[in-house]
């Protein structure tokens, strides 16, 4: 029997497996001439979770769920596919020089070696199991086979064209659905292609940041670009102005919805993909990140029977998975509540939701009068566009109607004087407006890696810490990086929220035209908390960093 696994025989019996049975299959193995590994699972010895984790323990690293940890797409691609099939090894994350490598046999020292020579990169290995490694190699190689095939194929655009619109088998269509499949797992909210003079890019945006995870050979981006047309139902043969379409796909038994947005750019068209996971979400509004003081301010707008309350902040601040958050709230068998949306994101049970049209003239203001003429209690407006949207949500309010809609500005007084700025009388402003909640999203630190530390007075003062109304932390956290965040030291996002209430003072500024800053200084006063000073309160509870507020609350 080969020594090198008397380690892990050891180990074996160190984590309370029976000594006689791991002798018997040691003796086995040697009689017969298979691997002990083999004899260990097939008989019945151990599970696979004990020999990975005696082997972690026999050779003193640590293990990695690769069930609950998706590997680092640049990590998985940085070993090559010889390499990986050789030796079942799997790169994990990366972190400047070092790559985290998964091995199921930590003793094959030719594995790390050729994995050191094929990377140049300082190799350190982790355990995995081998039924996991074997699902993820198995991935790769019909990745690998489908851009294989498509290269092949590139000097036949017809043949290109075709495979588009043909059956799953083909390798267009494997490797579209891979993209997609992978997006999710990786918890990716966006996926870009992009194309460029001499390929297309392919990134993933998880938790805020994009990270490169392929390159397409040119000759392959029109039969892509076409595939993912047909897969959204837009013209795949319109390649001048930009077009939205949806896509519905099932990943590992749960449905999953995409918004397609195309752009024609100088090198062809890029396309973005949105992911509509409802089951990556979660619209309980406690879990939202809402801290008590917040949440009882904004909950006293939208329990009320009528009014207006805005949810303000940039592209991807989480401001509709708010307002869904909040419909559910709402949302009784009692209470007909409409939404208008463009797009529909997420199907809501119970809700009567209206997708807008522009082509066939559902415009947000058109359809508008037709939902308030339906008897309804609560309207959800996906966004707030124009003037006549605006004039058409503040009469809504005014009449008996509760009015749930989305504002492009950076803060909540702006959305004051936005719609002022947008032709609303200032005084109907005044009077229908309930509550503005200002948002944004902050990556959440990593649980099982964040470094705790002291912080300086200085750190304090240059953070703009609120000392007033925020006791100084006795510690701080700061990213570090593991195997479970992929060494970025994040993992998830959290809202940072800004809160105000519409009272009597704020709205009499309203009526005299009076500038968000004038407006702000009153919210203050009454119980208001900034962004900034929302963000600090989560950096000071260990959920984000102090840099991690700077980047997203100025």
């Amino acid at each position: 029997m080969d020594q090198t696994f008397r380690p892990l025989l050891d180990a074996l019996k160190q984590i309370g497996i029976d000594p006689r049975a791991v002798d018997a299959a040691a003796e086995e193995a040697q009689r017969s001439g298979r691997s002990v590994r083999a004899v260990l699972i097939n008989d019945n010895v151990v599970t696979e979770e004990q020999l990975t984790e005696a082997a972690a323990q026999a050779f003193g690293i640590n293990t990695v769920d690769l069930v609950s940890f998706t590997p680092e797409p640049a990590a998985l691609k940085r070993i090559p596919l010889p390499v990986v099939l050789r030796h079942r090894v799997l790169g994990l994350s990366m972190s400047g020089g070092e790559l985290v490598v998964g091995v199921t046999d930590p003793g094959d020292v030719v594995a790390l070696d050729d994995v050191r020579a094929a990377t140049g990169m300082t190799v350190r290995p982790v355990v995995v199991a081998r039924s996991e490694v074997r699902r993820i190699i198995e991935r790769l190689q019909r990745e690998a086979s489908d851009l294989g095939e498509l290269a092949d194929e590139e000097e036949d655009p017809s043949a290109m064209a075709a495979q588009a619109t043909s059956a799953d088998d083909a390798p267009i269509v494997r490797y579209v659905n891979s993209l997609i499949e992978q997006a999710v797992m990786n918890r990716a909210s966006d996926l870009h292609l992009e194309p460029t003079e001499d390929d297309m890019r392919v990134r993933y945006r998880i938790d805020g940041v994009l990270h490169e995870v392929d390159v397409v050979p040119r000759g392959v981006m029109a039969a892509l670009t076409s595939r993912i047309k047909i897969m959204s139902g837009v013209d795949i043969t319109e390649k001048r102005v930009p077009q939205n379409g949806r896509i519905t796909v099932l990943i590992r038994d749960r449905t999953v919805d995409l918004r397609t947005a195309t752009l024609p750019t100088v090198w062809g068209e890029k396309i973005v993909l949105r992911v509509l996971d409802t089951g990556g979400i979660d619209l309980d509004m406690n879990k939202l990140g809402f801290t008590r003081h917040n949440l009882d301010r904004f909950a006293a707008s939208f329990s009320k029977p009528h009014g207006m309350v805005l949810v303000t902040g940039p592209t991807g601040s989480g401001k509709s998975t708010t307002l869904y958050a909040t419909l559910g709230r709402i949302s009784k068998p009692e209470v007909n509540v409409i939404t208008v949306e463009d797009p529909v994101e997420y199907r809501l049970r119970g809700v009567n939701q209206v997708q807008v049209n522009a082509k066939a003239g559902l415009t947000f203001a058109a359809v508008l009068p037709a939902i308030l003429r339906s008897d309804p209690d609560v309207v959800l407006i996906g966004e707030i566009r124009d003037a006549a949207t605006a004039q058409i949500a503040v009469e809504a309010s005014l009449t008996g109607h509760l009015v749930l809609s989305t504002l492009h500005t950076n803060d909540a007084p702006g959305a004051v004087t936005r719609l002022t700025e947008m032709g609303i009388e200032p005084f109907l402003v005044g009077s229908s407006l309930d509550c503005v909640l200002a948002q944004r999203l902050a990556r959440r630190l990593c649980d099982w890696c964040k470094e705790a530390y002291k912080p300086t007075e200085a750190e304090l003062v240059g953070a703009r810490w609120p000392f007033e109304d925020l006791a100084v932390p006795e510690v701080l956290y700061t990213p570090k990086g593991c195997r479970n965040c992929a060494n970025t030291g994040y993992r998830g996002r959290i809202a940072v929220h800004e809160v105000m209430p519409i009272s009597p003072e704020i709205e009499s500024l309203t009526i005299r035209r009076a500038s968000a800053n004038e407006i702000r200084e009153v919210a203050l006063y009454q119980g208001m908390y900034e962004l900034r000073a929302d963000g600090l309160a989560k950096a000071a509870g260990g959920l984000t960093s102090v840099r991690e507020v700077s980047r997203v609350a100025v």
